[in-house]
């Protein structure tokens, strides 16, 4: 019978914990050689490559995470006991492993999550973002309970995983004051020639905002395009354009980034998806998500 060395496990875990090894080093307590042996010896064990080098930085790989997952696992209980035996409250949270797509904007991240996170029973979500093929083969190894998507799985991804619509709404367009009483008048026709926000070329929403202006005859000037949602309602928030985002979050937008909205559209529509390894939901979190999002969210 294989043994599994809990000592190797405990550096490798506080490495990963800790962002590197000099860190995990200082943390134990040990030479820097002495954790970098271990973390070798599980590696060799487990025949796995469990970090990689990002610049200075060590990064996990697809099996780090997953190994990681369950460290957090196994010690999680040994503290458990800890505090049984001494006669301490455990309160040990369920917890919820969540890959967020970077295209997924994130103030519908949170309020996705927001039900999860409000259960009778205490939930610990971890949040990793990254491409959505990434983390589909972290989904695949079961390093995620689930993925958050705009987009579903399709035919040539080479994971088997089951889609969830959560929901879909239209999009609404904001700018700052100045901006937005500027090109209210006339929405949409007046986008023609304004200054626009848009996400690169590479997102569904993209293509069906290109795909609606050239239904509508309208040529935008792009002043900007961001792979990431977050930096692209910063630019937004800072007057250099006009940018759309869902209108299940509009009065989040306008609070957060003090823009006003210039116009709605029904017409490009955005989803969004809960993918599983499970053709059934049974994660509880995962379960209030979903049925949250339909009830509450993504209503008419």
């Amino acid at each position: 019978m294989e043994w599994l060395n809990y000592h190797h496990l405990l550096y490798f875990w506080m490495v990963a914990k800790e962002g590197g090894v000099a860190r995990a080093a200082k943390a134990l307590r040990l030479a820097q050689p002495t954790v970098s042996g271990q973390v070798r010896a599980l590696e060799q064990s487990l025949d796995l490559k469990l970090f990689r080098r990002s610049g200075r930085q060590l990064e996990l790989t697809e099996d780090g995470h997953l190994v990681f997952r369950y460290a957090d696992e196994i010690f999680g209980l040994g503290r458990e006991l800890q505090d049984t035996i001494k006669g301490r409250p455990t309160g040990r949270a369920l917890l919820l492993n969540v890959g967020i797509s970077d295209a997924l904007p994130k103030l519908v991240a949170h309020r996705l999550l927001m039900p999860a996170m409000r259960l009778e029973q205490q939930v610990r979500v971890i949040c990793h973002g990254d491409k959505t093929e990434r983390l589909l083969a972290a989904l695949a190894i079961k390093g995620l309970d689930l993925v958050l998507s705009d987009t579903p799985v399709g035919g040539n991804i080479k994971v088997r995983a089951f889609n969830h619509l959560l929901g879909e709404c239209g999009t609404t367009f904001f700018a700052i004051p100045e901006l937005a009483k500027r090109y209210r008048r006339g929405f949409p026709q007046s986008l023609d020639d304004a200054p626009l926000l848009l996400p690169t070329n590479e997102s569904p929403i993209r293509r069906s905002l290109d795909h609606w202006f050239e239904s509508l005859d309208i040529r935008p000037r792009v002043a900007a395009e961001f792979d990431d949602t977050g930096l692209l309602k910063s630019f937004g928030q800072g007057g250099e354009g006009i940018f759309p985002a869902p209108t299940v979050v509009e009065s989040n937008v306008k609070t957060q980034y003090g823009v006003h909205i210039v116009g709605r559209t029904s017409e490009v529509v955005e989803r969004f998806y809960a993918i599983t390894v499970e053709r059934r939901i049974k994660h509880p979190a995962v379960a209030a998500i979903s049925k949250s999002a339909k009830k509450n969210l993504f209503i008419d």
